[in-house]
């Protein structure tokens, strides 16, 4: 095994000099196993999540706007695109639904960015597959300290951290992937934050622009790669400068970036993904788990007089406010952000996956009932984003109060999911988008041999 440099974020150099010197030294054999199945694993749930929401309104829409002619994949699809715009539809279908990984530390979403962005880079410029693996590892694992630094800085100043951080994310990872030298992945960095975009104001309507934004920030990635590998200057300062990417994107924070330097190759983030059991936001996911407890308790929406939710406060401008949109969301991507729906869906339904967010699913009047008797509570002492708890206190007509509490996000580090929930996962997913291709256990199997191999990459097993 080789030793890669450990920086330190006291030394002299740049943060971005020295988070450049660790990646273009870092080998395929440095990453530990757990490192390799949490990349397997999010290849394995992207690639479905993707196929899966193709043929939707919005598949098709980013389908017919990304058309430029290429020899790079996308998922499902019998046509090719190039690698910007198969990047930009790979990331988008990945992420529409909500449905895909995420980190426990901030909300963001690394599979629909790096999987699109390295599988086009592995096509465009004929990489092993190896090499993709190792740029897949590097760009999850900076991704998600790039997350913790940023905790709710990112979206309390209105951005969408998945997109804003996966872009320099996604472009160090490639920069790996294609051997750049440190002198080329320091000007990727510069060059990537001025390519992160992306407002939440899609929370006000249900709209769709927070589905493309991990697809736009896979193809900037594959850009800003491209540009700093080529010597376009960027930034030294990228991270830590007075303009830099905190001050512009999480100004109310002070970034603590040796949480970003520290013990990287040896605490690796991406081992801590999580995967959703639910096609929904991450932060209201342990109250849907509540919920159905009380559905398996008998408790039926009738009975109930209302139910009061015990929330993080980081998460209230999301998914509870302003409250009388989200107990009537617009739309079934405005339902994922609904506190209100999501746990009334729990409890009538019995689940929250791709079924349960439909245009009949939401109008339901008997679960639009029952969202009008769910409201919310700040709880002073919730751990978000540290741990996503839930607790929902039900007050039923014969006066009982039946209190649930889930203590942590389950599929993430306190309670993973095992590989078999996730073939399952998977083949569901694969079965809804009526995919006739490779099953859930054959996609397995690519992703867990991507690691070692030297032969030329390919996403031709994937294409429809």
């Amino acid at each position: 095994m080789t030793t890669a440099k450990k920086p330190n974020a006291s030394q002299q150099h740049s943060v971005s000099e020295q988070l450049a010197e660790w990646a273009a030294e870092l080998q395929e054999n440095d990453l530990p196993q757990a490192v390799r199945d949490a990349v397997a694993n999010t290849v394995l749930d992207t690639v479905a999540l993707s196929i899966a929401s193709l043929d939707t309104d919005y598949g098709r829409a980013v389908d017919q706007a990304a058309d430029t002619p290429g020899e790079c994949t996308v998922f499902g699809h019998a046509q090719t695109r190039s690698p910007y715009d198969a990047a930009l539809i790979n990331g988008t279908t990945g992420h529409g639904e909500d449905f895909d990984n995420t980190y426990e530390g901030c909300p963001v979403h690394s599979g629909v960015v790096v999987v699109p962005a390295l599988f086009a880079a592995g096509e465009a410029y004929q990489l092993s597959e190896g090499r993709v693996a190792l740029g897949l590892a590097v760009a999850m694992e900076v991704m998600c300290r790039l997350g913790v630094v940023a905790r709710k800085g990112v979206h309390t100043a209105g951005f969408h951290p998945t997109s804003v951080l996966g872009t320099v994310a996604a472009a160090l990872g490639i920069g790996v992937a294609r051997g750049q030298s440190a002198e080329q992945l320091k000007d990727v960095l510069g060059v990537s934050a001025s390519m992160s975009a992306g407002i939440i104001e899609y929370l006000a309507d249900g709209s769709w622009t927070k589905r493309m934004h991990a697809g736009w920030a896979a193809q900037s990635g594959l850009r800003a790669a491209a540009m700093g590998g080529a010597g376009f200057m960027g930034p030294v300062s990228v991270f830590e400068g007075v303009h830099g990417l905190y001050r512009a994107f999480a100004p109310s924070i002070e970034p603590d970036l040796s949480e970003l330097l520290d013990d990287l190759g040896e605490r690796w983030e991406a081992a801590n993904v999580a995967f959703k059991p639910y096609a929904c936001g991450t932060m209201t996911q342990p109250f849907i788990d509540c919920a159905v407890r009380l559905a398996d308790q008998g408790i039926k929406p009738e009975d109930v007089v209302d139910i009061v939710c015990h929330v993080g406060e980081g998460t209230v401008h999301r998914l509870w406010e302003p409250l009388d949109l989200k107990q009537a969301p617009p739309t079934p991507y405005a339902a994922k952000f609904s506190g209100p729906y999501t746990v009334a869906a729990g409890l009538l339904y019995g689940d929250a996956g791709l079924a349960e967010f439909t245009e009949r699913a939401i109008r339901n009047k008997d679960v639009l009932d029952l969202t009008s008797r769910i409201r919310f509570k700040v709880d002073p002492g919730n751990e978000y984003p540290h741990n996503y708890t839930g607790q929902v206190d039900a007050k039923l007509k014969n006066g009982d109060v039946v209190t649930e509490f889930q203590g942590q996000l389950r599929g993430g580090i306190r309670e993973p999911l095992t590989r078999q929930q996730l073939l399952t996962k998977c083949q569901a997913n694969l079965d809804f988008g009526q995919w006739k291709g490779l099953n859930a256990e054959q996609l397995a199997r690519y992703a867990d041999g991507l690691f070692g191999s030297q032969k030329t990459f390919s996403a031709a097993a994937l294409k429809g």
